[in-house]
């Protein structure tokens, strides 16, 4: 699985992003995407998840701020990013959550993309 993200960049407090992740490869495998995180100096973190279910979680820290949904392009998923603060800025990285089952076991894989800087100035 192969996940490629765009539009992170650069605004004010108080302003709106929208990122998207684009999956391709076997996309048929995925069962859940995701938007997670890391500042400087910080473990990376989620930010806000939707499967297949569909169920979708949201860190406490961007409930009712952030958005997650499926996009009109197959296996894509936007993140719609309002009231964005300083504290928002950070890498965000795109997850992709692979569940292959067989007759023996289940495994499971992360698969990410390379990261979108986001940075929010005060």
């Amino acid at each position: 699985v192969q996940l490629v993200e765009s539009g992170g960049g650069l605004v004010q407090a108080g302003g709106t992003l929208r990122l998207s992740c684009a999956a391709s490869g076997r996309v048929s495998d995925i069962d859940a995407m995701g938007w997670y995180r890391q500042a400087p100096g910080k473990q990376r973190e989620l930010v806000a998840r939707i499967t297949n279910g569909p169920s979708i979680d949201y860190a406490e820290y961007v409930r009712g701020r952030f958005t997650i949904s499926r996009g009109n392009a197959e296996n894509t998923v936007l993140l719609q990013m309002n009231s964005l603060t300083p504290e928002d800025t950070a890498v965000y990285y795109c997850n992709a959550h692979v569940l292959v089952v067989t007759d023996e076991a289940n495994h499971e894989y992360d698969y990410w993309g390379q990261g979108t800087q986001v940075t929010v100035s005060s």
